[in-house]
């Protein structure tokens, strides 16, 4: 069997996020990873935090912490969010770690051995009052595009403008607030990315099962105006990987650091051996996931993330592996998502606009935000959350339709044949025919899944518990039992076989309330179903269950009313 390998887009160190990152990258990563789970693949589910780079400095500053001890707080914070929101990673490394070390000056001297690094003389601002050189981001000033006084030096965020530091009206440093700048020159190292070109272009192609999104991007990248050009991977910073050859030094680089976007995605790989040493695994236990020469060729590898990262993952990660000549393990499939704004405008992390993740969790239990998050997933288009269609989504999908169905059957059988699966009966021609029926939307189902398309996939879960209760509407067991009490009893043994048929193929969307109906149903060990009239056989008569409370409270309109006047704002 085909063993699975999923990374998501390892998120930035500076903060919490919003419900638009969660759902561009890490959710559907973790929907994937439970499905393939449950269908009985090995699975390594890999993500972290991204740690290096300007914005990491700039947040512990402002924090008033050492950077070293800002990452490793913020690391801890999202770790525990990620489990609230029952993010499956086998496991949620950091991109500071040791092994990333490694690594990355690994990479860097293969790339110098083939004689893809350049050094390149470059200006840059610096400035006097901070006794350093300023990347782009440290350096603010007013856009001369819109007259945002806060825009920084690679693009304001108020219009988008692209800029250059040398652009802004009244530049000054991020850091002290000082006027006091000037462009000195400084060297850096580039990795040449345009003598990969053709390598890219030829490896793009051969990927036919990728979405538009995503090739599309990647193509606009390779070809427009000057083409794919080559791309600085080291900076004039204090927090990050030293600039080494392998393991020795770098003439004329000893005062710099990787560039973040080199490091980051290599975190993919060294976070496989942070797992292996977690778990006390040897080396050979994460390179058959990664080395094609270890093992790696049964391995199936799909990342998750958000459009605005494709081009650094299907261009200047490629780049390197390929770059490298080594026989790493490359990306089989590369899944992208749009964007999710946020009620009339758009989530962003810096101004606070949107709800946050642990907000989220605060109000409501994970499985509600799943399902509406995964049930309107940004995959074609742009798409948008109201407040107002994430009520109706949860009141009509989780607590009208499935936890509905779960009420009326479990209650209606205490009340008429115990809390047992009841005897009598048999199965007929509308039961027949549901099972027939479900036996096509399983397949439909599981090819959604296996697709990655995510949005089909909910459409088709949902339909299944739809045809639950439309059986239930048919027969009217209420009804039966008046005239056929024998009859009745078969009718609900099977809506009772339906709830643990549903508990099971819903826990990749929501797993909490799948555990919960098996328990409910004293089914913990049911696998994933094949046969549909096996399935709803599975809880023989006498097999006890028991009644549960409300699996989905319905969200009043004073809550929704109430949460949408608190989120309108910037958060403080």
């Amino acid at each position: 069997m085909t063993r699975h390998l999923i990374t998501s887009a390892i998120p930035y160190i500076n903060g919490i996020k919003h419900l638009g990152n969660l759902i561009g990258s890490q959710l559907p990563a973790d929907l994937f990873a439970r499905y393939q789970r449950a269908r009985g693949a090995e699975v390594l589910f890999l993500c972290a935090t991204d740690e290096h780079g300007t914005p990491a400095e700039l947040a512990a500053a402002k924090a008033g912490k050492p950077v070293e001890d800002y990452c490793a707080e913020m690391h801890d914070v999202q770790a525990a969010i990620a489990k609230g929101f029952r993010l499956s990673f086998d496991h949620f490394g950091r991109s500071s770690s040791p092994q990333n070390h490694t690594l990355t000056q690994h990479f860097a001297g293969a790339l110098q051995a083939n004689g893809l690094i350049k050094e390149v003389s470059e200006k840059q601002v610096y400035s006097n009052a901070d006794g350093r050189f300023l990347p782009d981001r440290y350096i603010e000033g007013t856009c001369p595009n819109c007259g945002y006084d806060k825009a920084r030096g690679d693009q304001c965020e108020n219009c988008t403008k692209q800029l250059d530091p040398t652009d802004l009206i009244e530049p000054r440093s991020a850091i002290s607030g000082s006027t006091d700048l000037e462009v000195r020159e400084t060297k850096h190292l580039f990795l040449r990315q345009s003598a990969l070109k053709d390598d890219l272009d030829a490896w793009i192609d051969s990927k036919t099962d990728w979405p538009v999104l995503t090739t599309s991007i990647a193509k606009k990248w390779l070809h427009d105006g000057d083409g794919l050009r080559d791309r600085g991977i080291t900076r004039d910073l204090h927090w990050g990987i030293p600039v080494k050859n392998g393991d020795q030094d770098w003439p004329g680089m000893e005062d710099k650091v990787f560039y973040v976007w080199f490091d980051a995605p290599i975190e993919y790989i060294a976070c496989a051996g942070e797992w292996a040493d977690a778990q006390g695994l040897a080396q050979a236990d994460w390179e058959r996931w990664w080395r094609t020469d270890k093992g790696a060729d049964d391995v199936r590898y799909t990342q998750f993330m958000g459009k605005d990262n494709v081009p650094f993952h299907t261009l200047s990660f490629p780049a390197t592996i390929l770059g490298s000549k080594e026989p790493w393990k490359m990306v089989d499939h590369l899944k992208s998502f749009n964007f999710l704004n946020y009620d009339g405008g758009q989530f962003s992390t810096s101004q606070g606009r949107g709800i946050f993740m642990d907000q989220a969790l605060e109000l409501l239990p994970a499985d509600y935000w799943r399902w509406y998050l995964l049930s309107n997933a940004p995959e074609s288009s742009d798409s948008e959350f109201t407040w107002e269609t994430f009520q109706q989504t949860a009141n009509k999908d989780l607590a009208d339709v499935l936890g509905n169905f779960v009420s009326r059957v479990t209650k209606f059988c205490r009340s008429k044949f115990d809390e047992t699966v009841p005897a009598g009966g048999a199965y007929g021609d509308v039961e027949a025919a549901l099972i027939a029926d479900l036996q096509k939307r399983l397949a439909q189902y599981q090819s959604h899944m296996d697709a990655i398309e995510v949005r089909k996939a909910a459409a088709e879960l949902r339909a299944m518990w739809a045809a639950g209760n439309e059986y239930l509407q048919t027969v009217a067991p209420w009804s039966t039992f008046k005239e056929d009490p024998d009859q009745a009893a078969a009718q609900i043994r099977l809506a009772l076989n339906l709830i643990r048929f549903y508990a099971v193929l819903s826990q990749p969307f929501i797993p909490d309330a799948g555990a919960d109906l098996l328990a409910t149903m004293n089914a913990t060990d049911a696998a994933w179903p094949t046969d549909v009239a096996e399935a709803l056989n599975a809880l023989g008569v006498g097999h006890a269950f028991t009644v549960p409370d409300v699996s989905f409270a319905k969200i009043s309109d004073e809550d929704r009313e109430t949460w949408q006047a608190r989120f309108s704002g910037v958060r403080t």
